[in-house]
């Protein structure tokens, strides 16, 4: 019997490594159906010629029978197009852009769940009277209605700072904004959310303990099968780690997954994971949702695997292959896992990175950890793309232990044994 061909948007080795770890992968071809370094690290997103690329990748094939991606833009938006090509499980395009438009996201939760969310405002990046426009109590955070990892995403304290940080907004805007809002156009969605002049959201900040929901929809029923804890840098508002399993009480998790199904369901995504951002906030007791992601979060895959001795990458394929996932069982060999993100708050020149064989001997000395740079030897700071607008990830450190103190050791153990070293720049004012 020959083996399913899977099609993977945005494959990298990372990731492939984490599904040829699956049972199913006995029974999986695994192929690009477009390669990571097609959609990231790219100039610009030319949205047909990918799906053109993409669909005649598949096509040359004698049968196709799964498409996935993990990725972010434009790998989730990419995924129903070329399902509903094939004729293979998935969700909706409506519904993926429902989830992935700020703004139209918003006017979706508020029909179900208005408690739940912030108050919010969409305005033009590009009129000169935005602050009036926005019309919400600073302090408010400003992002594009399309983004991911924050990026162009800013704390805003007064019109002046608004005004500071605009011309970098309308400079960078159309990276993402101008092919996702080419797909609202192309695929007909309704003219007063395709056709808006706003392309930014505005909203009041949430605060409280922020965690990540991973679960997925199958034939309409919503599970929720995970919760994953975001640790933000002190007072900063970058993340310093993802831990799993979340630190939440129980009762919390239930309402954050109550909230979830009621979001999910009005949105109308279905056949498709899905991880959604949350905030509880202990003052006022309440849980508030941040956004909706139709995917899996590649990034907490490892961790995942530590506890459960397997991916969430197994829940994703199956429901690409039309099946109900199997609940995942505890048989990973941590207690605790964690996603921790290396950052420096300096722009500068990288000098040096660890090499093949540090890195190696780093991971014979702490078990199961796995490091995953993110930059070169020579590149500047500022040529990395996605980043949040107050840091630069030089590399994830993914490890297990015990208990979160067992964690934060090694973290911290690993960090001095890395030889990062960035020249920084003249004028970096130092944190």
């Amino acid at each position: 019997m020959s083996k399913k061909n899977v099609f993977i948007i945005g494959l990298d080795p990372f990731n492939q490594e984490k599904l040829q770890h699956l049972p199913e992968a006995a029974e999986c071809q695994f192929h690009a159906a477009l390669d990571i370094t097609e959609i990231r690290g790219v100039a610009s997103f030319a949205m047909q010629d990918l799906i053109g690329r993409a669909e005649r990748t598949m096509a040359s094939f004698d049968h196709v029978d799964a498409v996935v991606s993990y990725y972010d833009f434009p790998g989730t938006t990419l995924l129903p197009i070329l399902a509903e090509r094939f004729g293979l499980p998935g969700p909706s395009l409506e519904s993926v852009l429902k989830c992935e438009h700020k703004y139209w996201s918003r006017l979706e939760q508020q029909k179900v769940i208005p408690a739940h969310i912030p108050p919010f405002r969409a305005f033009d990046p590009f009129d000169d009277d935005a602050f009036a426009q926005i019309n919400l109590m600073p302090p408010f955070w400003i992002k594009p209605i399309k983004s991911f990892r924050s990026y162009l995403a800013y704390r805003i304290n007064d019109e002046v700072q608004l005004r500071e940080h605009l011309p970098e907004l309308r400079a960078h805007i159309d990276y993402i904004s101008e092919p996702f809002n080419h797909l609202m156009r192309a695929y007909h969605m309704p003219a007063e959310i395709a056709e808006m002049r706003e392309r930014c959201i505005a909203e009041s900040p949430l605060a409280g303990h922020q965690c990540t929901i991973e679960g997925y929809v199958f034939q309409g029923e919503v599970v929720v099968y995970g919760i994953v804890d975001s640790v933000r840098e002190g007072d900063r508002s970058s993340f310093a780690r993802y831990e799993y399993p979340s630190s939440l009480p129980q009762e919390i998790q239930f309402r954050m997954a109550d909230v979830t199904r009621r979001a999910i369901t009005q949105i109308g995504l279905d056949n498709s994971p899905f991880n959604v951002e949350f905030f509880y906030n202990p003052t006022d007791n309440q849980v508030y949702l941040l956004e909706i992601n139709p995917r899996i979060s590649q990034a907490h895959g490892d961790m995942f695997e530590k506890v459960h001795g397997i991916s969430h990458h197994e829940i994703m394929l199956n429901l690409a292959l039309g099946r109900r996932p199997k609940p995942l069982e505890v048989k990973g060999p941590f207690r605790l896992a964690a996603n921790c993100m290396l950052r420096t708050y300096d722009s500068g020149r990288v000098r040096r990175t660890p090499t093949e064989t540090e890195l190696r001997e780093i991971s014979d000395r702490f078990p199961g950890t796995i490091i995953k740079a993110h930059v070169h030897e020579g590149q500047h700071l500022k040529e990395l793309q996605g980043q949040d607008s107050y840091s630069f990830e030089l590399a994830n450190i993914f490890l297990g232990g015990r208990d979160q103190a067992e964690i934060l050791d090694k973290y911290h153990r690993i960090v001095e044994a890395l030889p990062f070293e960035i020249e920084r720049d003249p004028d970096t004012v130092l944190h």
